[in-house]
């Protein structure tokens, strides 16, 4: 029997035994690692019934329509932005209160303009002029910062209080 093998015809039946012994250890390995590979397809792919391609396909579209939902959303804010900014512009934004004796009397500075002004640097002055036995109110509009009748000085400086808060 030993001669049998060391003969030629011998060595070939070994030499292919042992070939086809690493075929079979080398195919079980491809088959362990191709079940584990196809189980991760599951995990990723779902059900199964969608190839890679077309699990991919899905994927675009699902982003594609993500993007253009954020697209439309990012446009609804930004024209809610414009509009509310635009209401802030106009609400008051500057403001000041001189303090003045109107009519050169020891009565402790009586009399009084205010500033109400929005972003765009208009609004009004109120002025009221207090006397001993009488008081008056003046409003005047005031616009981009210049008043659209004559400002009284007290007046003047009171819109410029104000606008100076926008230099600060």
């Amino acid at each position: 029997m030993v001669q049998e093998l060391t003969s030629l015809p011998g060595l070939v039946a070994l030499g292919a035994a042992v070939a086809a012994f690493v075929a079979l250890v080398l195919a079980s390995i491809l088959l362990v690692r191709t079940r584990r590979l196809r189980h991760a397809q599951i995990a990723v792919l779902g059900d199964g019934k969608r190839d890679l391609v077309a699990h991919a396909e899905a994927l675009q579209t699902a982003f594609t329509e993500l993007r253009d939902g954020v697209e439309r959303s990012m446009q609804h804010l930004d024209e809610r932005t414009d509009r509310v900014e635009g209401r802030l512009d106009g609400c008051l934004a500057y403001h000041s209160v001189i303090r003045y004796d109107a009519y050169g009397e020891m009565s402790g500075r009586q009399s009084s303009s205010i500033a109400l002004l929005d972003a765009r640097r208009s609004g009004v002055v109120v002025s009221s002029i207090l006397h001993r036995d009488q008081a008056r109110i003046y409003v005047k509009p005031v616009d981009r910062g210049e008043g659209e009748s004559e400002l009284s000085p007290e007046e003047a400086e009171a819109v410029a209080t104000a606008l100076a808060a926008e230099r600060v």
